[in-house]
C-alpha cells in the first residue's frame, strides 16, 4: 500500500513539475490602436508548444458578459460572444501550432479599450496572461476662424476640431515654432469622443500654428495673419473715429440752440461761448477732414498695393506655365524602369507577370517563406538605389487608398490627402492627382512629388539622410482594399 501511494505522490511530483514548465505571455506594455484600424492582441505560451488541443479563451474581466473569443475542442465557439465584438475577432489556427494564441481584432472602437485576459488551459495546467489595450481615435483637422478685433488691436483667433479620443492637446505656436501662452481649452465630449475649442489674441502678422495633439498623432493648421489684415483694422478703427467726432458735434449744436431759447438774459454771453464753440468746431471739422483725407489716401495706397500683387500674382502664374513642363521633362530624364517585386507583396497582393500592376487579390496566399509585408498591402520595386536621382510615375486614377514614393511617401487615406515619414502630415490639394510623379535625390537628402496631369506641386522631404539602398514602393493601404483598381507603373513618357 505504502509502494502505491509513493508513486502517486511521485507521478503527480512529475505531472506538476511539468505544467510549471509552461506560462502564458503577453506584452508588458499597452497595446495601442487606431480606431477604426485593424490591432493583435499577442498571447503565446513559453516555451512554445502547440495550444491546438487546448482552451483558449479571451475574455474582459472588467465586463459583466466577458467573452470576446473562445476556441475549444478544435474551433471557434463563440456563441456567448460579446455581441459588440461578433464578426470582429479571429485567431490563427496555423499559428496555434506554435503556441501563438494572438487574437485580431477588426474595426476598433473606442468602447474596445481596457483590459484583456488571455487564458490557456490543457488537462494538466493552466495559466493566463494581461493585455492592455489604449485606442486612440484621430480627429478632424483643426479649424481656424478669425473672430475680430478687440480695442486694443488684438486679433481674435479661434481654433476647433473634433471627434477625437483620448482628449487631445490643443496648443499655439507662432512661426518660430514658440508655444504662446492662452487660457483655458474649451473641451466637450459627445458619445465616446472629444471636441476641443480654443481663442486666443495675437498683436503681430506673421503665421500662427494651432496643433491637436495625442500620444502618437497630431494634426496642425496654420493661418498667415498679414500686414493687410492689421491695416484694414487700422482703417476701420479711423472712420469709426470720425462718425463718432461728427456725433459729438452734432450734439454739441444741438445743445447750445436748446440752451439760447431757454436763457434770452444771457443772450450776448451765450453768444460769445457759441462764437467760440463754433470756432472750435471748425477747427475740429478741418482735423476731421484731414483726417478724411488721410484715410483716403490710406485707401488709394492699399488699392494701389493690391493691384501690384495681383499684376505680380499674373507674371508668376505666367512663368509657372513655363517651368513647370521644363521641369518636368528634367525630372523625365531621371526615369528609373521600375518593376514591382512580388516576392516582397503582402499576401493578399496580386502583381501582374511583367511587374508594372498591383492590386488587392481579396484573399490570402499561402505562406512561403518569404520575407512579405504582413500588415500594410505593399510591394516594393525590384531594384534599389544608393546613389544618383531616379524618377518614376504612379498612375492612383479611381484608386480610393494608396501611398506612392521611396518610405518617404504621400497617399490617400480616408478621403484625404497625406505625407508620412512615418508621421501624419495633412495635405490641402487643389485637385486629385490621377498620376503621382516620385523624384529622388540620394546625396541632397531629397524626396519630391508632383501631380503629373495638373503640373503641381504635392509635397517635398529635404533634409534627409538616407542609409542603404532605398527602393521604389506603392501601397493599397492597410490590411485590405476592396476596390479592383490596380496602382500601375507608367511608362508611356
Amino acid at each position: 500500500m505504502k509502494l502505491i501511494w509513493l508513486t502517486l505522490l511521485l507521478v503527480s511530483g512529475i505531472t506538476d513539475s511539468r505544467s510549471e514548465q509552461y506560462e502564458v505571455e503577453g506584452p508588458a506594455d499597452p497595446v495601442f490602436a487606431i480606431a477604426g484600424e485593424d490591432v493583435i492582441l499577442p498571447c503565446s505560451v513559453k516555451p512554445n508548444i502547440s495550444v491546438v488541443d487546448m482552451r483558449v479563451e479571451w475574455f474582459r474581466p472588467d465586463l459583466i458578459d466577458s467573452l470576446v473569443h473562445l476556441y475549444e475542442d478544435h474551433e471557434d465557439r463563440n456563441t456567448d460572444q460579446i455581441q459588440s465584438y461578433r464578426e470582429r475577432t479571429k485567431l490563427n489556427h496555423q499559428e496555434l501550432q506554435r503556441g501563438n494564441a494572438s487574437l485580431k481584432l477588426s474595426a476598433v472602437r473606442v468602447s474596445d479599450e481596457g483590459h484583456y485576459k488571455c487564458f490557456i488551459q490543457s488537462e494538466s495546467w493552466s495559466d493566463d496572461a494581461t493585455v492592455n489595450v489604449r485606442v486612440e481615435a484621430v480627429g478632424s483637422p483643426p479649424v481656424i476662424t478669425v473672430d475680430g478685433f478687440d480695442r486694443s488691436g488684438g486679433l481674435h483667433l479661434q481654433c476647433e476640431s473634433e471627434g477625437w479620443y483620448p482628449e487631445p492637446n490643443l496648443e499655439w505656436r507662432d512661426s518660430e515654432g514658440v508655444r504662446l501662452s492662452s487660457g483655458t481649452t474649451e473641451t466637450h465630449r459627445n458619445t465616446d469622443r472629444f471636441s476641443v475649442k480654443h481663442t486666443i489674441i495675437v498683436y503681430h502678422s506673421g503665421k500662427i500654428h494651432c496643433r491637436v495633439k495625442l500620444r502618437h498623432h497630431m494634426l496642425e493648421t496654420l493661418i498667415d495673419t498679414s500686414n493687410n489684415m492689421f491695416n484694414s483694422w487700422r482703417t476701420s478703427v479711423i472712420l469709426i473715429s470720425v462718425i463718432v467726432v461728427l456725433i459729438v458735434i452734432a450734439g454739441i449744436l444741438i445743445a447750445a440752440f436748446a440752451h439760447k431759447n431757454r436763457a434770452h438774459k444771457h443772450l450776448q454771453n451765450e453768444k460769445n461761448r457759441v462764437e467760440t464753440e463754433k470756432n472750435r468746431i471748425e477747427t475740429e471739422k478741418n482735423r476731421v477732414e484731414t483726417e478724411k483725407n488721410r484715410v483716403e489716401n490710406e485707401k488709394n495706397r492699399v488699392e494701389n498695393e493690391k493691384i501690384r500683387i495681383q499684376h505680380e500674382r499674373d507674371q508668376l502664374l505666367q512663368s509657372l506655365k513655363i517651368i513647370i513642363p521644363k521641369a518636368l521633362t528634367h525630372l523625365r530624364t531621371h526615369r528609373a524602369n521600375v518593376i514591382l517585386d512580388a516576392d516582397s507583396a503582402h499576401p493578399r497582393l496580386i502583381v501582374s507577370d511583367g511587374g508594372k500592376q498591383v492590386r488587392d487579390g481579396n484573399r490570402l496566399k499561402e505562406e512561403d517563406g518569404k520575407d512579405r509585408f504582413s500588415d500594410f498591402l505593399g510591394v516594393l520595386g525590384k531594384d534599389g538605389f544608393s546613389s544618383g536621382s531616379f524618377y518614376f510615375e504612379v498612375q492612383v486614377k479611381d484608386q480610393t487608398e494608396w501611398d506612392v514614393g521611396s518610405y518617404w511617401t504621400v497617399g490617400l487615406v480616408n478621403g484625404e490627402y497625406w505625407a508620412r515619414d512615418p508621421s501624419y502630415v495633412s495635405l490641402s490639394l487643389r485637385v486629385n492627382p490621377q498620376r503621382v510623379g516620385v523624384f529622388v535625390d540620394y546625396e541632397k537628402g531629397l524626396v519630391y512629388f508632383n501631380d503629373v496631369e495638373s503640373m503641381t506641386h504635392i509635397h517635398t522631404y529635404t533634409g534627409q539622410s538616407f542609409t542603404g539602398k532605398l527602393y521604389p514602393f506603392v501601397c493599397l493601404g492597410y490590411m485590405r482594399n476592396e476596390n479592383s483598381t490596380p496602382l500601375m507603373i507608367c511608362d508611356d513618357y
